[in-house]
């Protein structure tokens, strides 16, 4: 694996709130244990050698907590809907994740450097696992509950995992590639039930002792492996370190969560998605916040609306698909007990959307820009002006860039753009895991590239295009799917869209909508819809964009952490597949 120096005077991530505070509290009192490093964010220290998260947070907060200098909240909230709750306090996680850390040590004979595959749906047997982990020096690689038998074979022949930790519904499913593969030695159900050949991780680790010394590791070790998406190809393994994951929150100034001891945080996040590392895990924990957790098996409106009546929920984080869904509902029936601030994540929120939420609810949704490789890197912050359409502000060495690697000026369209040289920053993957050729195309003369199209305006905002495979280009002009999907989604007739070039003899290729009706409109006549959605996109936007084909489907093809993929339907529209 690489090294790579650090920056250590002002983090190459920093955003400054507006003003400095939250809720009112002075930033340095916002967090005793991130107060702690102000000196290296100043850069009167060096960043420390060694770092682990557990240890030196998790940790740190049990003490703060025993001395009864936080509020009384806990620091993890569970419920499952049906009547069952879990409470633990920063103690309690910390007694707990060290008897988990010792069956993974003791029981399973893992150590430090080796890989877990853990694939768990919302329960909080996958908090402690990811605590467990830090504690022993163990990489942990998260995968969503939807994977199929053929993902999870490549998930653990590519990762070469030695263990694997999930429930009753995919056993059967690990069982059935378990053969094919070599690496793989110990399997471990969290389950009621017992399963033959398989450890029972409950009974396991509540006979377990809770006597266990937190390894130590240093900045630059392996912590987690992610899958990305696969929105453009197979999915490649990204290698986040201690630093990049762990101790970005403390040395950055961004605060896109905005919060404090006394806050309480819920992100629908599926646990295979790195968003869900960052906002139900280290960005909360590292200022003393509660992380609540509903186990939701499926995504559903009623279930959400009425969670954020019953519970004093300050912040809730969710892909733009949720939102989206929450706002077909009648609002005025839902009173939320204390939301106040919503984050949308994953993919652009269409600006329609947006304006519903805020009309039927009062409150604004704030984005978050980021990737697997990078986090959260752009975000509008609380008591910034919010511009439709646009993802926020970013860190000052993000830029758009052109094919040259040259910094484009404002309003011109490129791709979005982190200076990875002379200094990489500290929240950067550290690499494809063992794909030294992805990696080295990832980076542009002193820029790791997103692989994202975009724009900047004069106000440092930047705005998403979409991928650069996913431009169309026809007859010389260059379309974001983006910009026509959320012209789409605006027509009550639609419910979800997705655009991407189709083979033209004429203008080379033209754009191409797939289109999902609203449940709750109902036509017989599509060709007359179809001339209603084109009439609609032109007054829109600029009418060159306008979709001159449509295809009306049942659903869109999207990955197993909800994106839509493109890629498939326009490799199907050119004949690839």
């Amino acid at each position: 694996m690489k090294l790579f120096k650090f920056q250590t005077l002002k983090s190459l991530w920093t955003l400054k709130p507006p003003n400095g505070t939250f809720h009112g509290h002075p930033r340095l009192l916002a967090s005793d244990v991130y107060s702690q490093y102000e000196s290296v964010r100043q850069g009167k220290q060096e960043i420390p050698k060694y770092f682990n998260f557990a240890s030196d947070v998790l940790d740190k907060w049990s003490e703060i907590e025993k001395a009864g200098k936080r509020p009384s909240n806990p620091a993890f909230w569970w419920i499952n809907g049906k009547g069952d709750e879990v409470k633990w306090s920063f103690e309690e996680l910390g007694f707990l994740s060290r008897k988990v850390a010792n069956v993974l040590t003791t029981v399973c004979g893992l150590q430090k450097g080796d890989r877990i595959v853990v694939i768990l749906p919302r329960v909080p047997e996958w908090w402690l696992v990811n605590v467990a982990c830090m504690r022993a020096g163990i990489v942990l690689i998260p995968g969503i509950s939807q994977l199929s038998a053929k993902d999870i074979l490549y998930r653990l022949q590519a990762s070469k995992a030695t263990c694997i930790i999930t429930d009753d519904t995919l056993a059967p499913a690990v069982d059935s590639v378990a053969s094919e593969c070599q690496f793989l030695k110990t399997k471990l159900i969290v389950s009621k039930s017992s399963r033959e050949g398989w450890l029972n991780f409950t009974d396991l680790y509540k006979n377990e002792s809770a006597d266990h010394s937190c390894i130590k590791t240093r900045m630059q070790d392996s912590m987690s492996i992610f899958f990305t998406s696969g929105t453009t190809g197979s999915p490649k393994m990204t290698e986040h370190s201690q630093g990049s994951l762990g101790f970005r929150p403390l040395l950055s100034e961004r605060y896109w969560l905005d919060l404090t001891p006394s806050d309480i945080i819920w992100s629908t996040a599926d646990t295979g998605w790195i968003l869900a590392s960052l906002a139900s895990i280290f960005d909360p924990w590292v200022f003393g916040s509660c992380i609540f957790i509903h186990k939701l098996p499926r995504i559903e409106s009623a279930a959400i609306l009425n969670t954020l009546c019953r519970f004093p929920i300050d912040t809730l984080v969710g892909a733009p698909t949720l939102f989206r869904m929450l706002v077909q509902n009648d609002l005025s029936n839902y009173k939320f007990m204390k939301l106040k601030h919503c984050m949308s994540g994953g993919e652009p929120l269409n600006p329609e959307v947006m304006e519903q939420w805020k009309s039927k609810t009062g409150l604004d949704i704030h984005e978050v820009y980021g990737q697997t490789e990078t986090g959260v890197i752009c975000s509008v912050f609380k008591g910034r002006k919010i511009k439709p359409g646009s993802m926020g502000k970013a860190a000052p060495l993000y830029d758009i860039i052109d094919k040259n690697a040259n910094i484009l000026p404002p309003g011109q369209q490129g791709e979005i753009a982190v200076r990875s040289k002379p200094i990489r920053p500290l929240g950067l993957f550290s690499e494809y895991v063992d794909n030294p050729k992805k990696t080295a195309e990832s980076e542009r003369g002193d820029f790791y590239v997103t692989g994202d199209r975009g724009t900047m305006d004069e106000d440092g905002y930047f705005q998403f295009i979409g991928r650069d495979d996913d431009i169309i280009i026809s007859s010389g002009y260059r379309i974001g799917p983006f910009e026509v999907e959320s012209a789409l989604i605006e027509h009550p007739a639609v419910a979800e869209t997705a655009v991407v070039s189709s083979p033209d003899p004429l203008r080379g290729e033209v754009v191409k909508a797939f289109v999902v009706l609203s449940p709750t409109f109902s036509s017989s006549d599509l060709a007359s819809l179809t001339c209603d959605l084109q009439e609609h996109v032109k007054k829109t936007t600029a009418p060159y964009k306008y979709p001159r084909k449509v295809e009306f489907v049942q659903e869109l093809p999207k990955t197993v952490t909800g994106k839509i993929r493109r890629n498939e339907l326009r490799n199907k529209e050119w004949g690839r597949i």
